[in-house]
């Protein structure tokens, strides 16, 4: 019976629409259409995104015409961010880092994305995050509420207090200002209730501008890095019909763990419309290895299922990167990748381990300072 109660009370409540209004639901506080879309929209899906905010071919027509472009595509890989904040750091110092039209992230990718789309003068933000904190400073642990019944094992405020810290209106008005030049910083998350990916157009958010823009800014974000079971989901205000509802966001991982645009979008077509084809590089950038590594596993129940995610997750994030590279070769855009690469033999010691992320963040900035050797593929193709 105490069980029961305790699971009662740890449970969190809250409002979902009706089924039938769910493709009508807008985010409370955000009047614009262009917020967000399906990561996984079909093509018909896609169509009606494009129609409905009047134009097929905003999202490239807006700024210079410059004969090249570049995107940059931010994976997950939790403390294994440092690797792509090392190696954005040692880009900069090789003076080879281009401006990119488009960034995206996932999980710990969506903490490291604003900054690398904001530039290189954000680059010691990026350092600082991976190279001064621990598991104390990001995760505030609840196993008992975890056990019986409630949302997850740990409590993200921590890591909720240092998005604030960094995501500021500050960084907002300067995220707008890029948005309107053409530029696309995007984030991944995953709605639960629909089990899909949603990719957001954080500029979109930024240049709303007021309390609400920052709020649900810091929320995307907060849920992108929110692993299921180990922080709890975010909540999205949401509204159709005069009713309102909350969606439930969990990490982008739990569904694509690395990505661009939806699938479908045909970006070659959109070009050819314009008249315009400029030279198109993507940079891929994995937070983790790519490559099988052998473990004993312990015969317990968290090693087992511990390292039964991880080889899920690592599947995912190749899948993932097959499915970028198929993008690309469709569209005409030189695919490049980068990933930890397999002589990096340091194990950390805990979630956040700061040694470890030291480390990793410094042997990205070497390989990257002298000039990174991008792969051309990914494994398995």
């Amino acid at each position: 019976m105490m069980i029961l109660v305790l699971t009662s009370c740890a449970t969190t409540s809250r409002i979902l629409l009706p089924s039938d209004l769910v493709a009508q639901e807008d985010v409370v506080g955000i009047k614009s259409q262009k917020v967000r879309i399906w990561g996984d929209a079909t093509k018909a899906e896609i169509a009606a995104t494009l129609a409905a905010t009047g134009s097929q071919i905003n999202f490239i027509e807006k700024g210079n015409r410059s004969n090249q472009e570049s995107y940059l595509v931010l994976s997950g890989g939790g403390q294994n961010g440092a690797f792509g904040a090392g190696l954005l750091n040692g880009w900069t110092r090789s003076g080879t880092r281009p401006e990119f039209k488009i960034v995206t992230g996932v999980s710990t990718g969506a903490l490291i994305a604003p900054f690398a789309f904001l530039g290189s003068s954000y680059d010691a933000t990026i350092k600082e995050f991976y190279t001064t904190h621990s598991t104390k400073d990001l995760v505030r642990y609840r196993v008992a509420s975890g056990l019986l019944g409630g949302v997850s094992f740990a409590d993200s405020k921590p890591l909720a207090g240092l998005i604030a810290k960094y995501i500021t209106h500050t960084t907002l008005r300067k995220i707008a200002i890029e948005h309107q030049k053409g530029r696309y910083l995007l984030v991944g998350t995953t709605n639960l209730d629909a089990g899909r990916p949603v990719i957001w157009n954080m500029g979109e958010i930024a240049q709303v501008g007021d309390d609400r823009a920052l709020k649900l800014f810091r929320s995307v974000i907060l849920a992108s890095a929110s692993i299921p079971g180990a922080f709890p989901p975010v909540m999205i205000g949401v509204s159709a019909d005069g009713k309102t509802g909350q969606e439930m966001h969990v990490d982008g991982g739990t569904t694509d763990n690395a990505i661009l645009l939806p699938f479908h979008v045909n970006l070659k077509q959109l070009y050819k419309r314009l008249k315009w084809k400029p030279k198109r590089k993507l940079y891929v950038v994995i937070n983790s290895t790519l490559t099988p590594r052998r473990k004993s596993v312990k015969a317990d129940t968290f090693s087992i299922a511990g390292r039964s995610i991880d080889t899920l997750i690592k599947r995912l994030t190749i899948s993932d990167t097959q499915r970028l590279y198929q993008f690309s070769q469709r569209n005409d855009i030189q695919f490049n990748i980068a990933s930890i690469p397999e002589r990096f033999n340091e194990k950390p010691e805990e979630l956040f381990d700061r040694a470890y992320m030291i480390k990793l963040f410094s042997h990205a900035y070497n390989l990257a300072s002298k000039g990174y050797k991008w792969g051309r593929k990914p494994p398995d193709t």
